[in-house]
């Protein structure tokens, strides 16, 4: 499978990945392994790339990387949409989130859409569809998952800063869309000591 390097902000990377002979558990482990390789400067026969332990009924595991047999101090967030999948590296601290989508959405996932975006009913499908991607990236930045209804993300105007009114972080929007794919990475600011 053939990655694309993506245009991140300095901090972040991430690649872009799609086959529809690699089922979506491979092609994340196979993008992050890459990732951590060239973030640590090794082959990447010398990562490892599992899936964490489940801390609790409902808990949404996530990727970690080692080499020889010592985590690595980096967090990989993964989004996946049909054959494609995005990955992204970054400090551990740092909240990021991504979504991806392709501007042809199934009629249950445009309905869905529809419910909980705050767009006007009569927004066009792709401007529908961007604006979910970007709602979804401030979700899976804030890491409370379904406990926060997609309704209650806010986006400026020009899309390029979310939030949730509960919270206090304030998330930039990059738009890193790709070969079709829409896609938006969501980052916070790294916690101060």
């Amino acid at each position: 499978m053939q990655t694309v390097l993506l245009d991140t902000p300095t901090g972040i990377t991430a690649r872009l990945g799609w086959d529809p002979a690699i089922t979506v558990h491979h092609r994340r482990r196979m993008i992050a392994r890459e990732l951590v390789a060239q973030a640590l400067g090794c082959d990447e026969k010398d990562v490892r790339i599992e899936r964490e332990a489940p801390r609790g009924f409902g808990y949404h595991t996530r990727l970690v990387a080692s080499r020889d047999g010592v985590e690595v101090p980096l967090a990989i967030t993964t989004a996946s949409y049909r054959a494609a999948t995005v990955v992204a590296v970054s400090d551990p601290g740092l909240p990021v989130g991504i979504d991806i989508r392709d501007g042809h959405p199934e009629p249950a996932d445009l309905a869905r859409m529809r419910k909980h975006s705050r767009l006007f009913s009569g927004a066009d499908t792709l401007d529908l569809v961007d604006h979910w991607v970007h709602v979804q990236a401030v979700l899976e930045a804030d890491g409370r998952g379904v406990r926060v209804a997609p309704e209650q993300v806010r986006l400026d105007p020009g899309r390029h800063r979310g939030w949730i009114p509960d919270r206090n972080m304030k998330y930039t929007l990059v738009d890193i869309s790709r070969d079709g794919w829409l896609i938006t990475l969501a980052y916070g600011t790294l916690p101060t000591a």
